[in-house]
């Protein structure tokens, strides 16, 4: 039996009629540690989240995982026992007696197998670990790889044809990462290590005023396309992913070319379906500008200013997924999920780790379903279940029934940067945030609620540029609705491959379309249906008011991966407190 088959025999009745029900993602847990590589299928097909899942500002902390045997939608607490721990992040051992904890076994011996490094004086180095036994050994054999330190270690891939053990990671020295491949073809007994070539650093251009931390080749991974071809995504800071590809089974690669996926110091993901589909996860995002490190205030450390390090986090607030049958053409690119924390006014101040909605794990579940991992404090990390079909809808609707969770609103606060762990202030490289665009009474009075973009003069905010964005499912044709009503300067309306930020100022250079609708264009205080006609492959959009051509709006850009957003934001140059109301948003595919 395989890991599908293995979850879907411990279902039973009830369970499997809950599991067929569940589409869009579903939030079933919060896992106890970073989403990387701390969940595992049992042998009898449990399914388990390893880490830590108690912990104390003081460092004090309990190590276990979560355990569910009716594939992910309920969990209990497991403790292991006392003394025993896993691996945690960073390659940091506690007191007591190392156990397996998270690995795969190879589909021809059996044997179960992971990577760890340790950092310790006596025992630093990469190793795999070993067992027959499986995540419960207390005693997994430790194989040294190299003396040298990687992290961001991924569960490894089975290469089946080759019977071939493979997994990737990065190292870093002087400031300058070294991706590497591993593979070994004698079930983990002996290991090559094949170095990739980095990825080009951040260069100071416009719209950028400083430096971005210099990620040049951080945490890869990889996945087998089919046909046998093995394709690597990797981190950058360069606003683009870098794919690289081998065809004899990681042994060479090609040196790494930008990729159409957006995507600027996070994680990407792969997970190959048992039908040989890949999905991808990653943050289909990009971060604002860097400002002149120099002058901002509060100031930055100097690691910042050098590119060691980061100020702020601004693109880490929306996850996405999108897959694929042949490794070049990709459906999808939907937001799983928004961070529940993206307003938040102590975003930075509560807790010390990463409030993110970035890395990711992933495992294929029965009746074509996933359960995917992602995020890294337990404030806003979580653990979904979704349909692979979700990927392929055609239309999305917003009405703002359901308030705004499913657009992004939030701006930000002048705050701390930085990362300042070693002066006990909280935070990790984020800032503060406020509300933005909100919900006010439909202007006409008709007991209804509509969103509101305005411009409020602020000194607070990093920018005080209101305005809304909304995800629908990729397309290169489609037809987009919107109702609108004008009180105050109007919007800037855009529409964008990727998510940004709704107060970013420069949306408009990285948009693939761009108009405005203000009171020259539709009349002033009433409601407005506008249907935008979207044909990214001949090059321009149509947008109609009552059956009749409002605007012609030519592309800006190539778009290879057509358009997946709208961005509306204020028009205003100054102060705007009548602003635009948003009523309807909806979305049809037309490819």
């Amino acid at each position: 039996m395989n890991d599908i088959e293995k979850m879907q025999s411990l279902l039973n009745e009830r369970d499997l009629e809950r599991l067929k029900e569940i589409y869009e993602p579903t939030v079933v847990c919060i896992q106890p540690d970073n989403s990387h590589n701390g969940i595992c299928v049992m042998p009898d097909g449990e399914i388990r989240s390893y880490g830590v899942l108690d912990s104390t500002l003081e460092g004090e902390y309990r190590l276990g995982y979560l355990s569910s045997r009716n594939c992910g939608m309920d969990w209990t607490r497991v403790y292991l026992p006392e003394g025993c721990a896993t691996t945690l992040e960073g390659g940091m051992v506690p007191a007591g007696k190392l156990i397996m904890g998270g690995a795969v076994p190879t589909p021809w011996s059996n044997k179960f197998v992971c990577l760890a490094t340790l950092s310790s004086d006596d025992k630093k180095g990469t190793y795999a670990m070993l067992s027959d036994v499986g995540p419960d050994d207390p005693e997994p054999r430790m194989v040294k790889i190299t003396d040298d330190i990687y992290g961001s270690l991924f569960l490894p891939t089975m290469l089946e044809g080759r019977k071939r053990i493979i997994t990737t990671g990065s190292g870093c020295s002087n400031h300058n990462y070294k991706p590497a491949v591993f593979y070994s073809d004698d079930d983990g007994e002996t290991w090559n290590i094949v170095a990739l070539k980095n990825t080009p650093k951040h260069e100071v251009e416009f719209p950028h005023l400083g430096r971005r931390w210099e990620n040049n080749g951080a945490e890869p991974n990889l996945v087998e396309l089919p046909g046998g071809r093995l394709m690597l995504i990797m981190r950058t800071s360069l606003d683009y992913f870098y794919l690289y590809y081998s065809d004899d089974g990681g042994e060479t690669w090609t040196d790494g070319e930008p990729s159409d996926f957006h995507g600027t110091l996070t994680s990407p993901f792969f997970l190959r379906l048992h039908d040989d589909r890949v999905v991808l996860f990653w943050n289909n995002t990009r971060p604002l500008a860097e400002p002149d490190h120099e002058k901002t205030w509060p100031p930055v450390s100097a690691g910042v200013k050098a590119g060691w390090g980061e100020d702020a986090f601004t693109n880490r607030d929306a996850n996405h997924a999108a897959i694929t049958d042949d490794g070049v053409n990709w459906t999808g690119f939907r937001e799983i999920y928004l961070n529940s924390r993206r307003n938040a006014a102590d975003f930075r101040v509560r807790g010390n780790d990463d409030n993110s909605v970035h890395q990711f794990q992933a495992i294929e579940l029965p009746y074509g379903k996933i359960l995917v991992a992602f995020g890294q404090h337990e404030y806003s990390r979580r653990t979904a279940i979704f349909d692979v079909k979700w990927l392929y809808e055609k239309e999305n609707r917003e009405d703002f029934s359901n308030g705004l969770t499913k657009v992004t609103t939030h701006l930000f606060v002048k705050s701390v940067s930085d990362s300042h762990y070693n002066q006990r202030i909280p935070g990790h490289c984020a800032w503060n945030r406020t509300n933005g665009a909100l919900l006010l009474p439909d202007p006409t009075g008709n007991f209804r609620e509509a969103l509101q973009i305005c411009r409020i003069r602020d000194q607070r905010l990093v920018s005080e540029l209101q305005g809304a964005v909304w995800n629908f499912p990729k397309a290169y044709r489609g037809k987009l609705t919107m109702e609108i009503y004008i009180a105050g300067e109007g919007v800037n309306v855009r529409l964008c491959d990727h998510w940004m930020n709704a107060g970013d100022p420069h949306v408009g250079l990285w948009s693939i379309f761009d108009f405005k609708l203000d009171k020259n264009v539709l009349a002033p205080n009433a409601w407005h249906e506008i249907v935008m006609q979207i044909d990214t492959v001949g090059g321009s959009m149509q947008v109609m008011h009552e059956d009749k051509l409002l605007l012609t709006v030519p592309m800006k850009q190539e778009a290879p991966n057509g358009v997946s957003y709208i961005h509306l934001q204020t028009a205003a140059q100054e102060e705007d407190f009548a602003g635009t109301y948003i009523r309807k948003l909806h979305f049809e595919k037309l490819d």
